[in-house]
């Protein structure tokens, strides 16, 4: 198995599933990673005809559905909490089985003094992992947004290959963690990785994929000879003044094809 390059929908915010496809098969991608918001067509609330019908967009394709994008916060709130946020999980676990979707992403969220919550929250829901053969993955983001800090959160669970690490580009870099750091940390639990790029002088807006400030070439470099899903998160729906996703998504595709094919 080598790298395969998927797409977040979060780049196409609002648009049926069917376009996402359409874009993703123009620019030669394998799958499409799909963001499960109350926005999109793709919801927790969703019934399983319909979750069934947008997955069968992406297979009827040809294409692979990569992840649910889901917004889980894992270390939020207090322990009053734990029954929503696990039911949360459990909701989001189902819709992955449903779709046929391999793994789901969640948020560490709240702070480092959340780490216990996030290991009663995940603890609970291992065996429906285990039962839908979901796999669960946290992403370097927010209260946790270096390598070191989700494999510190993820250590009660040692190497469990049911809960894994997303590795979102921008955000370890940002935070003073150098990509040789992050890989030699992650090691063989990279299997999936939000790519994109930022420029520096304007507060980490993003740029399109080589002209903002991110080491892409090492960072091709440290992932050469893994396996996977490469995804470019493209955060439209936060900078609705950004390109269009075909600009980003066509620079990605060159990068990918440089590096990783």
């Amino acid at each position: 198995m080598s790298w395969k390059l998927s797409v977040s929908t979060l780049g196409m915010p609002g648009r049926p599933v069917v376009e996402s496809v359409r874009t993703a098969l123009d620019h030669g991608c394998d799958g499409v990673e799909l963001r499960v918001h109350p926005d999109e067509e793709v919801t927790l609330g969703m019934g399983d005809g319909a979750a069934r019908d947008a997955a069968r967009h992406v297979t009827d394709a040809g294409l692979e559905i990569s992840c649910l994008a889901g917004y889980v916060r894992v270390c939020g709130g207090t322990e009053e909490d734990d029954d929503a946020v696990i039911e949360e999980l459990r909701a989001l676990i189902r819709l992955a089985e449903v779709m046929g979707a391999p793994s789901v992403r969640v948020f560490p969220g709240g702070t480092h003094a959340g780490r216990q919550a996030a290991h009663r929250r995940i603890e609970a829901v291992l065996e429906d992992l285990t039962s839908t053969g979901v796999q669960l993955l946290v992403e370097t983001h927010d209260s946790h947004p270096t390598a070191e800090d989700v494999l510190e959160l993820l250590a009660p669970f040692g190497e469990d290959p049911r809960v894994g690490v997303l590795w979102d580009i921008l955000h370890p870099f940002i935070n003073g963690e150098e990509p040789s750091t992050t890989a030699s940390l992650l090691g063989g639990r990279v299997h999936y990785v939000q790519v994109k790029d930022a420029s520096m002088a304007q507060d980490w807006k993003p740029a399109v994929t080589g002209e903002g400030d991110l080491p892409l070439e090492e960072i091709g470099g440290l992932l050469a000879g893994g396996s996977g899903w490469i995804s470019l998160e493209w955060e439209r729906a936060w900078y609705p003044d950004i390109p269009e996703i075909s600009v980003p998504l066509a620079a990605t595709a060159q990068w990918f094809e440089k590096t990783l094919r």
